[in-house]
């Protein structure tokens, strides 16, 4: 094959979920890391892999047990002032790597960072890599240990690239690692957590509004606590809203170990669903809340953006707060064209991308770490969003939209227009 792989929306639909093709299968081919895609699947990954997201609880500190290749690119945020103090390494060599001896040394390892510290951390966080899978290390055992031994919390966070298509992936399960340390405690009637993210949402989000005309006095986020004692009130919460699916396995346990419920919504760009959404909400809470003033509001930004700027062409990335295969399916509908969506395609997003198909059929879908992508040609776009098409479309005008503050609701759809609107100047 001399041209980078794709099918259309139309082809992979026809063809069914069940048989995706293997070039747009991730774990069924050689994985190739361009510079499209080291930002999210390599060791060193910008925005929060589970390194930077275990850190997520106030006041700890983490271990990386690794080699030395896995661990030698968080040196690039350790440098960061937040991380400053916080993250601490204990490499493996060969020997290790066969022996498992470095298992031996772990419980040393937090004791030297405890005597190196001015103030007791809130947690040691320990993460480990593909290595302990292969050994079939128990962490589990080696965090009660250390715990029993030092009396801080200790939590292991699973940096597993080898577990990332299965059905807990490693950012599922950090997600879980970092609100285990929460304790039950009396629930709050008019408290409520915002799960799904480790930065916060966008303070503009209109859903802090909502939420508060539906009666919610506290509405808590994992990354706006700036102390552990500002994170164990996150128990308090009367239920949880989960906003990204890889937070559900934290909630499902929250669930059951705290008795707190949880609503689950996704962060969607069509502005119908968005509002469909939201009235879901309403009636899970018992509640008649009107959104429709958000809702026209965004109807109008799109609608002067069209009017300004034509039919433009888009390619839409995979590395973006959102998802590809949704936005492009918005995109479509509000009277666009995509060109291209470079995206890895599941059972979430299957049901956008029939969606896509019966509008946009001929849009061709990428597959980022097909190592075919070697012999991309550019597609003819005018626009692109995603920080992989800047790699792919560097001459081109578009958005990385990938910030590490959340957009979420009416406000992501408006914002992400603005910046649309801003780079087309």
């Amino acid at each position: 094959m001399n041209k980078a792989f794709y099918q259309t929306a139309k082809e992979i639909v026809n063809n069914g979920y069940e048989n995706l093709p293997t070039e747009l299968v991730s774990n069924k081919h050689l994985i190739y890391s361009s510079p499209a895609t080291l930002s999210f699947n390599s060791p060193g990954a910008k925005g929060y892999g589970v390194k930077r997201a275990g850190l997520a609880v106030p006041e700890s500190v983490m271990l990386l047990v690794s080699p030395s290749c896995c661990g030698r690119n968080t040196s690039l945020f350790k440098s960061s002032p937040e991380y400053k103090s916080r993250f601490f390494f204990q490499l493996l060599d060969d020997t290790d790597i066969v022996t498992g001896r470095h298992l031996m040394k772990i419980n040393d390892a937090c004791g030297e960072i405890l005597d190196s510290l001015e103030k007791r951390p809130s947690a040691i966080m320990i993460c480990i890599t593909c290595v302990d899978a292969l050994l079939g290390t128990d962490m589990e055992r080696i965090c009660r240990k250390v715990t029993e031994k030092y009396s801080v919390p200790c939590v292991a966070c699973y940096m597993y690239a080898l577990t990332r298509e299965k059905r807990l992936s490693p950012m599922a399960y950090v997600r879980t690692s970092v609100y285990s340390l929460l304790e039950k405690q009396k629930r709050e009637n008019r408290d409520m957590n915002i799960m799904g993210f480790f930065s916060r949402l966008n303070d503009d989000s209109e859903i802090y509004i909502l939420l508060k005309k539906a009666g919610i006095e506290n509405i808590r986020e994992l990354a706006r606590c700036e102390r552990f004692e500002d994170y164990k009130e996150l128990s308090k919460a009367n239920f949880n809203l989960v906003l990204n699916p890889e937070s559900r396995h934290a909630a499902q346990d929250m669930q059951k170990r705290l008795g707190i419920p949880f609503i689950e919504m996704l962060r969607l760009y069509q502005p119908d669903k968005i509002h469909n959404q939201y009235s879901l909400l309403w009636n899970a809470l018992g509640k008649d809340i009107d959104d429709s003033e958000y809702l026209n509001r965004t109807e109008e930004r799109i609608k002067s953006f069209r009017e300004k700027h034509g039919e433009l062409r888009f390619a839409v990335g995979e590395i973006l707060n959102g998802d590809a295969i949704e936005i492009a399916l918005m995109l479509v509908k509000e009277g666009f064209k995509v060109e291209c969506v470079f995206a890895t395609v599941g059972e979430l997003n299957y049901k956008f991308l029939k969606a896509l198909a019966k509008l946009s059929p001929d849009t061709k879908i990428y597959s980022n770490l097909s190592p075919t992508m070697l012999m991309y040609e550019k597609d003819d776009i005018d626009c692109y969003i995603g920080s992989d098409c800047l790699y792919y479309f560097p001459e081109k005008p578009g958005v990385e939209w990938c910030d590490d503050t959340e957009p979420f609701g009416y406000q992501g759809v408006i914002g992400l227009f603005d910046a649309l609107d801003e780079a087309l100047r």
